[in-house]
């Protein structure tokens, strides 16, 4: 039967075909009218209700459920699940109700109710880890990482994926939550503008779409080549992002399935055409692209199109209608919940409007440190959900073994935190092991570095040696020998004869005494560099950095420190943490100069690196493992690591470590 002759079956041809799948089935219907839906919906929740409640009948349950979601009835949506829940508790069904929790997850990440939703998704993971269900807990951390995601916990979303990740390994197949996982990974590292680990993840979520299994009707296959095309729009390489863009557009049926992507596409594709100052297709692409999100109601994407829009119309000198379009996604942007919108849409505003450029500058500003805050604050309500979710588990478990006797609770109790606490002391040990060892192997290799160098200074010092031996016995010796036979013979010479040779011996030996004195200072400038051995060694790395990288370093060393009084693990650890620091200079920073500073202070030594780069948001961005590791160090040697940094306002590193330079020099060198 074809679907337009579905749409005109009246009750009486409905009423003789009786049947829960049929009902379910017409339910489904993209074809048919909203109303008729919710009708054979409704007939077919009927049904079920009138059945026996066991298993079968709560999956037909999530059927009606389902239905109502795709239909955004979420009115009926929430009361269905709310019954599935209420059922799965009574019969204590761990599998269903872990089910149910994820369908009011879903609810409320649709109404930007975001604690809830992530209250709800706490519990499901908790049941499904209980169940070992490694598939579902998979989805169930993929959930909480989107949600973690789209409130820029940025940092707990990245751990969620690797949980995810960690679950699916324990499965044979599963490639589209593989898919899911490195998608999201892809987005997260190109928010954090770690663009080649971005690159590396999109990759893999394409190369997993080779397996023909997961459904095209979900265009996951465009939806990669656009993230791959974004990517390279931040990389600013605007030819390659274009690419993509065109490859997605591509793709079969990509309008019908995803009207959504097929938009971002031509937006994006549109974006690209006008940075490389393509004019074909502009502005057309940007408008078909307004015309098709504003028909879905996609506000954030009317919003996006309209600066666009704006930007392309300002290049143009177009001033009226740059205006129009910006203030316009300026209007909508204030009617939504995301201030990522209105940020946007004022940064464009003050760019075509610059006489009220100050006013749209300000509001921005307060706008962007109450998102700032909102961010942190949910992170943290995130991490209270967890936190109380888990005391609520913990009340409830009680009640329900009230009829126990005390001490049979008590020690149960008492055993399960032991053991959790044992596990969990053990993985901490473990991890730290593990970190402790790689710390080791690194701080070998520096120790063994500067023993070669110490060895290299040690045979120079030699070789010195000998041929300050050398110069003593053949040179000053023997021409001290020749003066005193010489004076020796004055003896027999008149007076007169006498003191003029007396004259000329003197002379020689005031020769002897210069060339002594110049054998001393050699001798106290090799001491002096066998003690500095440390600033000879970082100077090569920063010869190094010099050679390689573009950027200009300057060095200071303060001339007070005493660098023979300061410990072997010391020196290690600052090697490295300079080292990672450069190494972050050039990784991130952009920096056209780079300032490393050694200073002594009453009682401690400061080390501080500073660069004028590109900085970054402190609040906004958590410690990776560069800046983790220098941490580490910093604590190994009994200091403290500070870093201040801010987006445009380069970064300052400052590691203090507490030493003693009092100590008596002769002690020392013995």
């Amino acid at each position: 039967m074809a679907c337009n002759q579905k749409a005109e079956l009246d009750k009486n041809t409905i009423s003789s075909v009786d049947s829960l799948s049929t009902y379910l089935s017409l339910a489904n219907e993209n074809n048919l009218p909203l109303n008729i839906k919710q009708n054979y919906n409704q007939r077919a929740l009927n049904i079920i209700l009138s059945q026996k409640d066991d298993s079968l009948n709560k999956v037909n349950l999530f059927k009606v459920a389902n239905r109502y979601y795709n239909m955004s009835d979420w009115k009926d949506y929430i009361k269905i699940t709310k019954l599935i829940l209420d059922r799965t508790q009574k019969s204590k069904d761990s599998l269903h109700m872990a089910k149910a929790y994820t369908y009011l997850g879903d609810y409320y990440a649709s109404q930007s109710v975001s604690d809830s939703a992530f209250m709800h998704y706490y519990k499901a993971e908790k049941l499904y880890l209980k169940l070992n269900d490694q598939y579902n807990l998979a989805k169930t951390f993929l959930n909480k990482a989107s949600l973690q995601y789209n409130e820029g916990d940025f940092f707990e979303s990245e751990i969620a994926v690797f949980k995810a990740l960690s679950s699916l390994k324990k499965l044979q197949k599963a490639n589209d939550l593989y898919y899911e996982s490195y998608n999201l990974l892809g987005i997260l590292y190109n928010e954090r503008e770690e663009y080649t680990k971005a690159l590396e993840f999109q990759n893999k979520a394409l190369k997993t779409l080779e397996d023909k299994s997961i459904p095209s009707i979900f265009q996951y296959k465009a939806a990669s080549l656009n993230n791959v095309g974004f990517i390279y729009l931040k990389m600013e390489n605007y030819k390659q992002a274009k690419v993509f863009f065109e490859r997605g557009l591509k793709q079969d049926k990509l309008f019908e399935d995803r009207a959504s992507l097929y938009a971002i596409l031509l937006d994006n594709l549109g974006y690209s055409k006008f940075k490389l100052k393509e004019s074909n297709k502009l502005p057309d692409l940007f408008y078909e692209s307004l015309k098709i999100r504003d028909s879905l109601g996609l506000s954030s994407g009317v919003v996006s199109s309209k600066i666009h829009l704006s930007e392309y119309f300002a290049f143009k000198k177009d001033t009226f209608k740059a205006l129009q379009f910006s203030k316009q996604a300026l209007a909508l942007s204030r009617t939504s919940n995301k201030l990522i919108n209105t940020l946007e849409a004022l940064k464009q505003t003050a760019v075509v409007d610059p006489e009220n450029a100050s006013k749209y500058s300000k509001e921005y500003i307060q706008l962007n440190d109450k998102m700032l805050k909102a961010e942190r604050k949910m992170g943290e309500k995130f991490s209270r959900i967890e936190y109380e979710t888990n005391e609520i588990k913990d009340q409830n478990s009680s009640l329900q073994e009230k009829n126990k006797t005390l001490v049979y609770v008590f020690s149960i109790c008492t055993l399960l935190g032991l053991f959790f606490y044992v596990y969990k002391t053990q993985q901490a040990k473990n991890r730290e092991l593990l970190f402790k060892q790689q710390q080791q192997i690194a701080n070998e290799d520096v120790y063994n570095l500067m023993i070669s160098q110490q060895n290299e200074i040690e045979s120079t010092r030699i070789k010195e040696k000998k041929k300050v031996a050398q110069e003593l016995h053949d040179g000053v010796l023997g021409r001290m020998f020749g003066i005193r036979i010489s004076l020796d013979s004055l003896d027999k010479m008149d007076e007169e004869q006498a003191a003029a040779k007396r004259k000329k011996y003197l002379a020689e030996l005031k020769h002897i005494e210069e060339d002594i004195r110049e054998i001393s200072h050699d001798l106290n400038r090799e001491k002096s560099e066998l003690i500095n051995n440390f600033v000879v060694i970082l100077k090569k790395l920063f010869d190094s950095q010099r050679n390689t990288y573009p950027s200009k370093l300057v060095t200071s060393f303060d001339s007070h420190i005493k660098w023979e009084l300061v410990n072997n693990m010391v020196k290690i650890n600052l090697y490295r943490i300079v080292q990672e620091a450069l190494q972050n200079c050039n990784k991130y920073a952009k920096a056209d100069t780079i300032k490393v500073e050694f200073k002594s202070e009453i009682d401690h030594l400061v080390l501080s690196i500073m660069d004028n780069g590109v900085g970054f948001n402190t609040k906004r961005t958590k410690n990776g493992i560069g800046l983790h590791n220098i941490e580490y160090r910093a604590a190994e040697c009994k200091g403290t690591a500070a870093i201040k940094s801010a987006k445009g306002e380069g970064t300052l590193l400052v590691v203090k470590v507490p030493i003693d330079q009092k100590i008596n020099l002769q002690t020392n060198d013995t």
